[in-house]
C-alpha cells in the first residue's frame, strides 16, 4: 500500500460534523483491504482528549462486519488500567452497545508491568543510541512491546495531537513507543527527555526522543494507519503507510 495522506478541514469557527469525519475514514479504509484481516485500533486512555466516538464507530461501521477481527487496546503507557465501563465512556458508546453492536470488540488494557504480557522485539544498541540522541545517551536499551500487537494484520492508531514534554508532540507512534512498549523503553524515554530539558522539547517537532521513537517503531511489521489532528473535529488526517 503506498503512502497517502488524507485530509479534511473544517471552516473558520465551525467543527467537522461526524459524516465529514465518516467521509476521511471511508476514503481509506476501504472494506476490501480488510476482508478476513485481523485489526486493532490503538487509542489514548481519559487523558487524553478528542472525540474519539465518531473515529472509533466510524472504522468499525466500515470495516467491522468484513474483518475477522476488530479490536482496541489502550495505550496507557504506565497509567492507571481503565475499566470497561471507562472504556466506553472513552469510545462514546453505552453499555447497551457495548453488550450488542460492539460485543465481539475486544477492549485491553496495555500492561506495561507484566512481563508475560510483553514480547522482546530488539535493543538498541549503544551506539545507534548514542547516535540518535546526538551523544547524550551511550546504553543499549532492549526493547519490548506488547504481545498481542503480533497478533493482528494491521494496526490502525487512532488519537490528537498534542505537544508533549517529554517527545515533543504526541500522537502517531507515540502510541507504540512508549504507549504499548514495555518498562526499559518508558523509563528511557523519560530520562532522555529530562536531560534534554523541557523547554527544549515541548512543542518542537524533532527531538532526540522523536528520533529514537521513530527508529524502534520501524521494527513493527504491519501496516499502521495514523488517524489524528490537532483536534478530529476541525482537521482528521489518516496518514497510511507500510512500516517496515
Amino acid at each position: 500500500m503506498s503512502s497517502s495522506i488524507i485530509s479534511r478541514y473544517a471552516s473558520k469557527d465551525s467543527f467537522l460534523e461526524d459524516l465529514e469525519i465518516r467521509d476521511v475514514i471511508a476514503a481509506a479504509c476501504t472494506d476490501k483491504d480488510y476482508h478476513k484481516k485481523r485489526v486493532l485500533m490503538i487509542v489514548p486512555d481519559g487523558t487524553r482528549t478528542c472525540p474519539l466516538g465518531p473515529v472509533f464507530k466510524g472504522v468499525f461501521e466500515e470495516i467491522g462486519a468484513v474483518a475477522a477481527a476488530f479490536d482496541v487496546m489502550i495505550a496507557l503507557g504506565t497509567h492507571q488500567p481503565m475499566t470497561e465501563e471507562s472504556i466506553c465512556d472513552r469510545l462514546e458508546i453505552t453499555v447497551e452497545e457495548r453488550r450488542t453492536t460492539y460485543r465481539d470488540v475486544r477492549l485491553l488494557n496495555h500492561e506495561w508491568d507484566n512481563p508475560t504480557a510483553l514480547r522482546h522485539i530488539g535493543t538498541i544498541t549503544s551506539e545507534e543510541i548514542e547516535r540518535l540522541t546526538n551523544g547524550l545517551f551511550s546504553m543499549d536499551v532492549p526493547v519490548t512491546i506488547n504481545r498481542h500487537i503480533h497478533d493482528y494484520d494491521q494496526i490502525i492508531i487512532a488519537g490528537p495531537v498534542f505537544p508533549h514534554e517529554v517527545v515533543g508532540f504526541s500522537g502517531g507512534n507515540k502510541y507504540l513507543f512508549p504507549g504499548v512498549s514495555g518498562p526499559e523503553v518508558l523509563n528511557f524515554f523519560h530520562w532522555l527527555g529530562a536531560l534534554v530539558t523541557n523547554p527544549m522539547i515541548i512543542g518542537n517537532k524533532y527531538t532526540p526522543v522523536r528520533a529514537v521513537l521513530e527508529f524502534r517503531e520501524r521494527s513493527i511489521q504491519r501496516i499502521a494507519y495514523s488517524l489524528s489532528g490537532p483536534s478530529f473535529r476541525h482537521r482528521p488526517v489518516l496518514r497510511s503507510r507500510n512500516v517496515r
